[in-house]
C-alpha cells in the first residue's frame, strides 16, 4: 500500500530538484555574464585611472620643477608610487599582446624620465631636466591615447564575446521556460489525476454516509481501485455499515421486546383491579357518606377516586402543570387526613406557568417520594413544600422536605438515570399508588423535553430539595380545557 503521503513527497521532491536544477543552470550563467563584466569594467577603469595617475605625476613633476620643495618631492614620490601600484596590477591582468607591451614600455619610460628629471633638479642640472620633463609630458600624452587605443581595442573584442554569451544566455533561458512549463503541466495532470482520485472517493463515502443518516444501512460498499488510506478507510466505513446495520436489528429486535414488556407491565397494573367496578364503589360510598352526614369522609373518598382515576389512566399521555398540581392537591388532602398534625404541606403556586405542557404522573411520584423516604418517619413536625414559579423565561418546580435527605452517592444514581435503555415500572416502596419510582419520573421528563434540568440538592439529615426546569412552552387553547 502506497501511501498519501508518500505519493505527495516523490511529487514535491521531483518538482524541488526540476526547479533546483533550472535555477542552479541559470545563476551559473548569470555568474560568468557578472563575472566577465567585472573583470571588463575592472581593466577599463585600471586604465582610465593610469591615465589620470600618469597626469597627476606630469603635474606634481613640474611643480618640484618649479619649486624643488621636500613637500614638493613627497607629493611627487606618492603619486609615482602610485603609478608603479597600477602597473603591476596591469601586468598582473589579461594575456600579454603587442599593445600591452607597449603600453608597459611607455609607463617605465615615463617614469625613467620623471627620475632623470628629479635627478636633473636635484643637480642644479639645468639641461638635464629640462630636456628630460619635456619627455616626460610627451610620454604621458602617448600614454592618454594607447590607453584609449586599449579601451577602443577590448571593448570591440567584448562586444563580440558579450554577443556570444548573450546567445548561450538566451538557449538558458528557453531551456528554462521549456522546463517551467513541462513542471507546471506535470503539476496539473497530477493534481487532475490525484484530486479525482481522492474527490471521487470521498464522494462515494459521502453519498454512503447520507443514506446510512436517512435510515438506509443496506446499500453499497464503496469500492476504491487504489490501495492507500483511502482504500484502507473505505474498507473500514464499509465493515462499520455492516456492524451499524447489524446493531440496528439488534437495537430494534430489543426495543420491539421492550416494548411489548412494558406494555405487560403497565397491563399487569392496570388489570390488579377493575377500574370501571372500583370507581363506582368508591362513587357509592361516597353519596352514601355524603347522605349520612359524613362529608369529610365524602371529601376523602372523592379524593382517593380522583387520584386512581388519575393513576390508572395512560401513562405515555401528556397533561399540564394545572392537572398536575390539582392531583397533587388531592394526595396532599389524603395524606393529610391520615396523619393529621404530623405533617404540615404549603404550596406556592403562580397561576400563570399552569398552562405548561409536562408527562402524565411527573410531580406525584416525587412528592409520594418526598413524604415515604423522607418524612413519613418523623413523630413531628415534617414539612413538605410544592412551589411553582417563572425564572428566566422557565417554569420552576420545587419539592422540598425537611425528612432524612439522601448521600451524594443516591443523588448521582438517581441523575444518572438517564443512561438507563428503556424507562421500567417499578413498585418498589411501601404505599406507592403510582409504581413509578424516582428514576422512570427522571427518563420520562428528559425524553418528553431534552432541554429540561432536573436537579437534587440533599444531605443526610438535612432534608432535600428537587428542582425541575422547563422551557415555557404552554398547551395550545383548544385543549386546555380537555382535563384529565
Amino acid at each position: 500500500m502506497i501511501k498519501i503521503r508518500t505519493k505527495l513527497l516523490i511529487y514535491f521532491a521531483v518538482v524541488l530538484v526540476l526547479i533546483v536544477v533550472l535555477f542552479f543552470v541559470r545563476g551559473q550563467n548569470d555568474h560568468k555574464v557578472t563575472k566577465l563584466h567585472n573583470e571588463s569594467m575592472h581593466h577599463f577603469f585600471l586604465l582610465n585611472e593610469i591615465t589620470q595617475v600618469t597626469n597627476e605625476t606630469v603635474q606634481s613633476l613640474q611643480i618640484y620643477v618649479e619649486e624643488p620643495l621636500s613637500s614638493n618631492l613627497s607629493f611627487y614620490e606618492d603619486d609615482k608610487q602610485k603609478l608603479l601600484e597600477l602597473q603591476e596590477q596591469f601586468a598582473a591582468g589579461k594575456e600579454e599582446t603587442i599593445d600591452r607591451e607597449n603600453f608597459m614600455h611607455m609607463i617605465t619610460s615615463f617614469l625613467e624620465h620623471a627620475d632623470q628629471t628629479v635627478d636633473g633638479v636635484n643637480n642644479e642640472d639645468v639641461q638635464q631636466y629640462s630636456m628630460h620633463v619635456n619627455e616626460a609630458e610627451k610620454t604621458s600624452v602617448y600614454i592618454h591615447e594607447e590607453t584609449l587605443n586599449l579601451i577602443n581595442t577590448e571593448l570591440t573584442d567584448y562586444q563580440d564575446l558579450f554577443s556570444l554569451t548573450n546567445e548561450k544566455i538566451q538557449d538558458t533561458k528557453n531551456m528554462g521556460t521549456a522546463i517551467f512549463f513541462c513542471i507546471i503541466l506535470l503539476s496539473v495532470l497530477f493534481a487532475i489525476w490525484f484530486s479525482n482520485g481522492i474527490t471521487k472517493t470521498i464522494a462515494s463515502l459521502a453519498r454512503a454516509a447520507q443514506e446510512i443518516s436517512a435510515g438506509h444501512y443496506a446499500g453499497e460498499d464503496v469500492i476504491v481501485s487504489r490501495k492507500d488510506e483511502l482504500w484502507f478507510l473505505s474498507e473500514t466505513f464499509n465493515q462499520m455499515r455492516k456492524n451499524v446495520l447489524e446493531s440496528v436489528n439488534e437495537i430494534e429486535e430489543k426495543a420491539r421486546l421492550a416494548r411489548l414488556l412494558k406494555e405487560m407491565e403497565l397491563k399487569s397494573l392496570q388489570n390488579q383491579i377493575s377500574p370501571h367496578f372500583l370507581f363506582n364503589t368508591l362513587n357509592t360510598i361516597s353519596k352514601t357518606s355524603y347522605i349520612e352526614g359524613a362529608e369529610r369522609t365524602s371529601d376523602l373518598i372523592s379524593s382517593v377516586s380522583a387520584l386512581l382515576r388519575y393513576n390508572i389512566g395512560n401513562i405515555e399521555r401528556k397533561t399540564t402543570l394545572k392537572d398536575e398540581v390539582g392531583i397533587v392537591e388531592e394526595y396532599f388532602f389524603i395524606q393529610k387526613t391520615r396523619f393529621g398534625g404530623r405533617i404540615e404541606f404549603e404550596q406556592n403556586i403562580d397561576p400563570s406557568c399552569l398552562m405548561i405542557e409536562i408527562p402524565c404522573l411527573t410531580i406525584q411520584p416525587i412528592v409520594e417520594n418526598a413524604f415515604i423516604h423522607g418524612v413519613e418517619e418523623m413523630a413531628k413536625g415534617a414539612r413538605i413544600e410544592l412551589n411553582v414559579y417563572e425564572e428566566d423565561e422557565d417554569v420552576c418546580i420545587e419539592v422540598t422536605d425537611n425528612g432524612t435527605g439522601m448521600d451524594q452517592q443516591t443523588v448521582d444514581m438517581l441523575l444518572n438515570a438517564g443512561d438507563e435503555n428503556e424507562p421500567s415500572f417499578s413498585g418498589k416502596g411501601s404505599g406507592h399508588s403510582t409504581g413509578i419510582g424516582m428514576k422512570n419520573v427522571i427518563i420520562r421528563l428528559r425524553l418528553f423535553e431534552k432541554e429540561s434540568e432536573f436537579n437534587i440538592h440533599s444531605a443526610l439529615g438535612k432534608g432535600t430539595t428537587i428542582k425541575i426546569r422547563l422551557p415555557r412552552q404552554e398547551k395550545p387553547a383548544e385543549e386546555e380545557d380537555k382535563g384529565w
